[in-house]
């Protein structure tokens, strides 16, 4: 037989991994992990060639991102990959030779049978959870726009019965990560100087701009995402709520998603039953000019900010205007998902 290897003196207690540890995502992980206090005994920090040597701290002591390899990823609990697509399919292997349970922000195990997407607040808000036991070693983390989508429909259902839903969601450059950021950056100094724009990344201009596709030589599609976001909205809400129609743009903003959905319902509902309805753990209802829902004012938020009122021509219509800080709710969903892999984990694991 071969040994069983404890993750620590402490059996309550975890070895960390953050796959892509100096992304914008997996430096956000590493907080939520360490606001939250998640059990975790040692958080290493592991990316690509780029990024290694940069220094962090990690529970108050200075930590060096190293290089992803087996020696690197033995004897770890959890691996969370918040690296790009390509990285975390590329070496999400070697986590799990390893023995590590694996939490998936980039997207790469999506499609792979036994790696259910998760998202813990939609769960608990339709009074369900994702199907976890001994045998579940992976989870993928539901895209953060399909997340705040399905939680508020899922609301809206409360109000009464849902004839029509139709949403735009407004991407950020963040999700494209560093690259994304540093390219809108340097478009809008150049512009404004007159100078030539970078173009890499999206292959045409963002700054100041509003975008339904990106340029032919971007090796990013805002198609595919689009697709992501729907797909998960489909997997989240099952037969039990109606999936919007559809569409995203990129805006030229750094952080935070922003969405603007139309509601209909099929029976007329006053303003304040609707809003009462939309009131709950996870949303904040804007009052007053001063909180409402905007890219600056959800950053570093936990909640989704949200706004209501009717449509001026129908009478069962609402328009909802929601943000929600994207970087946050991703490392939150990613967390949440550990807390729920690690109650089905055996203390120590076969290596």
């Amino acid at each position: 037989m071969k040994p069983i290897v404890m993750k620590s003196e402490n059996p309550n207690l975890y070895r960390v991994a953050i796959v892509g540890a100096g992304t914008l995502k997996g430096k956000e992980l590493k907080d939520v992990l360490e606001e939250r206090n998640f059990p975790a005994v040692d958080i290493r920090l592991l990316d690509d060639d780029e990024s290694l040597g940069q220094l962090d701290t990690v529970q108050d002591e200075v930590a060096v991102i190293l290089p992803v390899n087996r020696d690197q990823l033995r004897g770890i609990d959890f691996t969370f990959f918040a690296s790009d697509e390509g990285f975390a399919r590329a070496h999400s292997k070697l986590a799990r030779e390893a023995g590590s349970a694996i939490v998936d922000l980039s997207y790469a195990l999506e499609e792979q049978a036994s790696v259910p997407v998760s998202s813990p607040w939609v769960e608990r808000e339709l009074g369900q959870h994702t199907q976890l036991n001994l045998e579940s070693s992976s989870i993928a983390i539901a895209h953060p726009a399909a997340t705040t989508l399905a939680l508020l429909i899922s609301r809206a259902k409360k109000a009464g019965n849902v004839r029509s839903i139709a949403a735009t969601v407004f991407e950020p450059v963040s999700e494209l990560g560093r690259k994304g950021m540093d390219e809108l950056h340097e478009q809008t100094v150049n512009l404004l100087s007159f100078q030539s724009m970078p173009t890499t990344v999206f292959d045409t201009q963002v700054a100041f701009n509003m975008l339904g596709r990106y340029g032919q030589t971007s090796t990013h599609s805002l198609e595919a995402i689009e697709r992501r976001i729907g797909a998960h909205l489909g997997r989240l809400l099952g037969a039990s709520v109606p999936v919007p129609a559809l569409m995203l743009l990129q805006s030229p903003v750094f952080h935070a998603y922003t969405f603007s959905i139309y509601i209909e319902l099929e029976q007329s509902v006053s303003v304040g039953d609707f809003v009462q309805a939309m009131t709950g753990e996870h949303v904040l209802i804007a009052r007053s000019p001063e909180d409402a829902p905007s890219n600056v004012n959800v950053a570093g938020k936990d909640e989704i900010l949200l706004s209501v009122r009717r449509d001026l021509a129908h009478e069962n219509g609402f328009w909802l205007f929601a943000a929600v800080d994207n970087l946050r709710l991703a490392a939150i969903t990613a967390v949440d998902c550990a807390t729920a892999l690690a109650a089905v984990r055996p203390y120590g694991k076969v290596q």
